[in-house]
C-alpha cells in the first residue's frame, strides 16, 4: 500500500510543474519514490509467479519509469510527469515487448498489460498471428472475466482494413489494431489498502494470456 502522501506529491507536481518548485519539495520526491518502490518491491515475486519470464529478482529500479519528462519534441514543456509509471516485462527496461504496466495518478491511476504502439514490423506479426489464431485470441480478448475488468484499447485502430486483408473479414476490427494493450481503471483509494497488491497481481492474472499471446507473435 501507499501513503497518501505519495499520491499527494503528484498532485502537487502537476499544480507546480517547474524545476524550482521541485528543487525544493526533492527531499518529498524521494520519500514518493520510496514509498512506490516498497510497493514494486511486494508485486515482483507474486508477478514471476504468474508468469515465469519475469525474473523473481528483479531489481526495483529498473520497473520504475523517470519522472523528468523528455521535452526536446515536444510542445509542452513541464519538465516532470504527473504520475508514477511502472513497468514489468521480461527485459525489464520497459519499450519494445509486451510487459505489465500500473499507472499512479490522482484521478487517472489504471492498471494494464500487452504491447503499447509496437514498431511496424511487430504490429505486422501481431496481425499475421491474430489473423491464423483469431479463435485463441478472442478466446482472451472475449473471456468474461477479461471483460469485465479490462478495455481493450482502439484509440489509435486503422480506419480502414490493413493492406492484404479482407475489409469484410468478420474479425476485421481486432485486425485494424495498432497497438495492443488493456487497461482497467483504478480508484485512488485502492493504493491505501493492503490488499492493493493482490488486487494488482489479480489484474495482471486476468491479462497474462494476452501477453502471452503477444510474445509468441514476435517470438520473445
Amino acid at each position: 500500500m501507499l501513503r497518501k502522501e505519495t499520491l499527494h506529491f503528484i498532485k502537487e507536481v502537476a499544480e507546480n510543474n517547474n524545476r524550482e518548485w521541485f528543487a525544493l519539495h526533492k527531499q518529498e520526491y524521494e520519500e514518493a519514490k520510496a514509498d512506490v518502490l516498497k510497493l514494486v518491491t511486494q508485486i515482483i515475486p507474486e508477478l514471476a509467479r504468474i508468469d515465469p519470464l519475469i525474473p523473481s529478482d528483479l531489481d526495483p529500479k529498473k520497473c520504475l519509469l523517470r519522472i523528468y519528462r523528455d521535452v526536446r519534441f515536444s510542445k509542452n514543456k513541464d519538465p516532470y510527469k504527473t504520475n508514477f509509471g511502472i513497468w514489468f516485462s521480461a527485459k525489464s527496461k520497459g519499450g519494445n515487448e509486451p510487459g505489465y504496466y500500473f499507472h499512479i495518478q490522482p484521478g487517472n491511476s489504471f492498471v494494464a498489460g500487452g504491447y503499447w504502439m509496437p514498431e511496424a514490423e511487430h504490429v505486422k506479426l501481431i496481425r499475421q498471428e491474430i489473423d491464423y489464431n483469431v479463435a485463441d485470441f478472442k478466446e482472451i480478448v472475449e473471456d468474461k472475466t477479461f471483460k469485465e475488468r479490462f478495455t481493450l484499447g482502439t484509440a489509435n485502430a486503422l480506419k480502414n482494413a490493413p493492406k492484404g486483408y479482407d475489409p469484410n473479414d468478420p474479425n476485421i476490427e481486432y485486425l485494424k489494431l495498432k497497438s495492443f494493450e488493456a487497461t482497467m481503471k483504478l480508484d485512488d483509494a485502492a493504493f491505501h489498502k493492503p490488499s492493493i497488491v493482490n488486487k494488482l497481481i489479480s489484474s495482471f492474472q486476468t491479462v497474462q494470456p494476452l501477453v502471452a499471446f503477444l510474445r509468441n507473435a514476435i517470438d520473445v
